[in-house]
């Protein structure tokens, strides 16, 4: 399941973690494009969580926004239908996207089959077109009435 996405200039929540409670890496990342990072050793993040308040400010502000995106990830898996959830990411990402089902159903916390009946029923209603990984939104109205529940 997604978590979060890793944006130019941000830093990895898990690793700061591992970091300031000197555990292991456990968990697993996935570059969507092609990128650069910084990787640093134990002690340097200690050194700058330490002596620098800009960056010790910085860990803790991503911190309490990563745990505020978790908090809306559990309440919308709790308490939203898949076929919401769906509509809304959908929604967001504009008239044409290029994903896969099984990426939609990792970033909705579901499986493949589930997500690709959904975008067969709204492909039914003429909301979408489904083609080999990419998706083309034709009725947006649509999409947006049932993200807020309105449909």
């Amino acid at each position: 399941m997604l978590l979060y996405r890793i944006e130019p200039g941000q830093f990895c929540l898990m690793t700061s973690s591992c970091l300031l409670g000197q555990t292991a890496y456990t968990a697993g990342g996935i570059a969507a494009t092609n990128c650069e990072f910084v990787v640093m050793s134990p002690a340097c993040f200690d050194l700058l969580v330490h002596q620098h308040t800009d960056f010790r400010v910085a860990v803790f502000r991503l911190f309490s926004d990563r745990l505020a995106d978790l908090m809306q990830l559990i309440e919308e898996v709790a308490f939203h239908r898949l076929d919401q959830r769906l509509a809304r990411l959908l929604f967001t990402r504009g008239q044409e996207i290029y994903t896969s089902h099984q990426s939609l159903a990792d970033e909705l916390g579901s499986v493949r089959v589930i997500v690709s009946r959904v975008l067969g029923n709204f492909e039914d209603q003429g909301w979408l077109s489904l083609e080999r990984g990419h998706i083309r939104i034709l009725n947006p109205d649509a999409l947006r009435r049932l993200a807020s529940g309105s449909s």
